[in-house]
């Protein structure tokens, strides 16, 4: 057996969209820089180097400068070499939608040579500490889902209704489109790169949480096999959910159009 110690860590990075988030960012970034340096940790049979992108659409509250403050001090815990240069920020004009800010950010690292790439909620709706379990997930798959609605997930603090919503929308957009994903609108992701570079990026449209329907089903629709790991799921206590009714109208016309319509969904 080879010594797995002497394996060169996988390069991973985080994209994290950010719209007036200045009230959790700097949480997500001190919790991210913990769990970076355990994923690192030549203990473990499977380590990664961890980077973290913020991609922020010109947020009015000072988001991308609390980044850029934070990459020139240095000040997140754990950080030995008074410089954050595992940190980056993308900047985008203006606000532009979940999935073309996740484009971005993924075009971003398929230049930077990065092996996986995740997505997580800058509001730490996403708990950064289950990273751990889902970059493990990986090995033995293509891509994986964190999943609150199969056994081991849970939701903390969030509104009943919006749960009935999540399960619902859930529920037919499985239905319309024939998948066996529990939890497809799911933000909290983890891709191996040929995932990115093969579902072509650039021909997808979607600009809300369906944009995580559309990269689920191309990934199926290319034979990828999908991991679904429980994860647990807690309502932001700070900023503003950027859900609307226009997010949700988008998501049930796709899906319908994919899963029924003369436009059916082909690869």
């Amino acid at each position: 057996m080879s010594d797995l110690k002497n394996i060169a860590p996988a390069k991973v990075l985080i994209v994290s969209p950010t719209y007036n988030e200045i009230e959790s960012i700097g949480n997500l970034i001190n919790r991210i820089s913990s769990v970076r340096n355990a994923l690192s940790d030549s203990s473990r049979e499977m380590r990664y180097e961890i980077d973290l992108l913020i991609v922020d659409d010109n947020s009015p509250d000072g988001t991308a400068r609390y980044v850029k403050q934070e990459q020139s001090r240095g000040v997140s815990q754990g950080d030995s070499q008074g410089e954050l240069n595992w940190l980056h920020i993308l900047e985008r004009p203006g606000k532009g939608g979940l999935g073309p800010a996740y484009i971005a950010g993924f075009t971003w690292g398929l230049t930077q040579n990065y092996d996986i790439f995740c997505e997580i909620d800058a509001d730490l709706s996403h708990q950064p500490e289950e990273l751990v379990a889902l970059l493990d997930s990986l090995n033995g798959h293509d891509m994986a889902i964190g999943t609150r609605w199969i056994p081991g997930g849970s939701v903390v603090n969030w509104p009943v209704m919006r749960q009935f919503i999540s399960r619902v929308g859930t529920g037919y957009a499985r239905f319309a489109l024939r998948l066996d994903l529990r939890d497809i609108t799911s933000g909290y992701r983890a891709f191996h790169r040929e995932v990115l570079e093969n579902i072509d990026l650039t021909t997808i449209h979607s600009q809300g949480y369906c944009f995580q329907i559309e990269v689920a089903l191309r990934a199926h629709r290319y034979g990828y096999s999908v991991a679904q790991v429980p994860i647990t799921f807690v309502e932001r206590v700070g900023g503003v959910s950027k859900m609307n009714r226009k997010i949700v109208v988008e998501a049930l016309w796709n899906v319908t159009k994919w899963g029924f319509g003369r436009y059916r969904y082909r690869r």
